[in-house]
């Protein structure tokens, strides 16, 4: 059976059908493929319910360890974990029923299955008619479209050698998965997934080690966050194997322990845990989807495309985790957009990816938008710096959360603000105000300007940007 369409996005993941709405937005009649549930890795298996959980870890954390500091007395407080998984679910299964609605509000059609992008055929005589496998067992639908987008994520990556098998060697999607937390574990990466498990977990009490090959936590951020953050994490009680070369081949397990072992200079030496995480980042999902019958083009296992998200063939699209690049549910969203307005004969630009804001959930959370400081010293960049500690906000000290600063980089010559980041409480909420003053083109003056009601957290970006030329009122 066939049905014609004027775009089909092949994915129901954020970037997909967040394009799918904005597609049948513009008229344009849309097809979804999804061979598994709507709302994808986020929704899933990522954002949604690792933040659920770290939710229930700061709880946790906050009536254990700091409630007396407010005058509550809390007595014996314990965990139920089956209920840490249950508020998750429910939180996961609203939010997917409420995607499913949209679709229903917008008149597109949903396909779950299998798709496979076919070649030039009776269908159509350019590559991309998708054909859908579908789960139910009926036979395969035949989508014939006037345009593809391809939105099909990203997995988890492992590392040569290990055997991953989500019980005693995991990934994250295992991990979400767990009835039951471990006492100890050791967590391969210490990247922004590594970091919010590791922060999550030692909340829930388990005994946590995060290792890596690089000298350096969260190496894609400003040092002086990642500095701070292996100062908090390891005040909290993480410890950290940095700079080691891990002997994957090495790796023993049985149903109570897995033990790997690693170098580090010349010498070898092995760690013991209840588990194992691998969080080494995400590789892009395109095996099986039937690109070798296009003319699309592929470099280190991501498909390349130009600044409106087409591929060599230029009628299919592909957006987020599975072009590489920066892999966030915000980025797919809005690549979602830009190729669908494109689609659809839109002006749009190019998109600034040094204006997207990036953020890590654990506790205390970073969050940052434009260049680090090397990253702009490298560019060529003079710059001015201004940083304000929360221990001198009130509403930190307040919330009894004083850890952290807010830092702005400025270029000397302009004055134009080039980055911002932030370690503390509540600081992924506070950078969309330095993101919109990024976009703005606006400069310290302008932020420290605008009337921060007091007390509130915002306060400490205003003070940074009068600090930026030695002008900060509290400090």
């Amino acid at each position: 059976m066939s049905k014609e369409y004027d775009v089909v996005i092949l994915g129901g993941g954020t970037g997909g059908y967040v394009a799918a709405i904005r597609a049948a937005q513009l008229g344009l009649t849309t097809a979804i493929v999804e061979k598994s549930k709507l709302g994808g890795t986020c929704l899933h298996s990522g954002c949604i319910p690792s933040k659920a959980m770290l939710k229930s870890a700061e709880v946790y954390r906050v009536t254990r360890q700091e409630a007396n500091e407010f005058g509550v007395n809390t007595g014996d407080v314990s965990l139920d974990f089956s209920q840490v998984q249950k508020r998750k679910g429910k939180i996961v299964d609203q939010l997917h029923a409420g995607i499913e609605g949209l679709m229903k509000k917008g008149k597109i059609d949903v396909y779950h299955g299998t798709g496979r992008i076919l070649g030039a055929s009776i269908f159509s005589p350019m590559p991309g008619t998708i054909s859908v496998e579908m789960d139910n067992g009926n036979e395969n639908e035949i989508l014939i479209l006037k345009n593809l987008v391809i939105a099909t994520g990203s997995k988890p990556r492992s590392l040569p050698g290990l055997d991953v098998d989500e019980k005693s060697v995991m990934t994250s999607d295992g991990a979400l998965l767990m009835n039951a937390l471990p006492s100890s574990i050791t967590i391969i990466g210490g990247g922004v997934i590594g970091i919010e498990w590791a922060s999550m977990l030692v909340d829930f009490g388990v005994d946590v080690t995060v290792m890596d090959r690089l000298e350096q936590i969260l190496a894609t951020e400003d040092r002086e966050v990642a500095v701070a953050m292996h100062k908090a994490l390891a005040k909290r009680g993480v410890k950290f194997i940095l700079g080691a070369e891990i002997l994957t081949e090495s790796l023993q397990k049985n149903d109570s322990e897995v033990t790997i072992s690693y170098k580090l200079g010349d010498e070898e030496q092995s760690i013991t845990s209840e588990k194992m995480l691998v969080s080494v980042g995400r590789a892009p999902v395109i095996d099986d989807i039937g690109l070798q019958n296009t003319d699309i083009q592929v470099e280190k296992g991501s498909i390349q495309t130009n600044n409106h998200y087409q591929t060599k063939d230029d009628h299919i699209y592909a957006i987020g985790d599975v072009i590489g690049g920066l892999q966030l549910a915000h980025v797919a969203e809005h690549e979602g957009l830009h190729a669908i307005e494109h689609i659809a004969g839109k002006q749009v630009d190019p998109i600034d990816y040094d204006l997207v804001p990036r953020c890590v959930y654990s506790y205390p959370e970073t969050a940052a938008v434009g260049l680090t400081e090397q990253q702009a010293k490298d560019r060529g960049f003079d710059v001015k710096i201004g940083k304000f500690p929360f221990k001198a906000n009130g509403k930190a000290l307040v919330n009894g959360h004083a850890d952290g600063f807010v830092k702005i980089i400025v270029d000397q010559q302009t004055d134009d603000i080039i980055g911002v980041h932030m370690m503390g409480s509540h600081v992924t909420d506070l950078i969309s105000e330095a993101g919109l003053a990024m976009v703005m083109n606006a400069i310290p003056w302008e932020i420290s300007s605008a009337i921060h009601p007091h007390p509130t957290l915002s306060e400490a970006f205003s003070e940074a940007a009068l600090a930026v030329d030695g002008l900060a009122i509290h400090m």
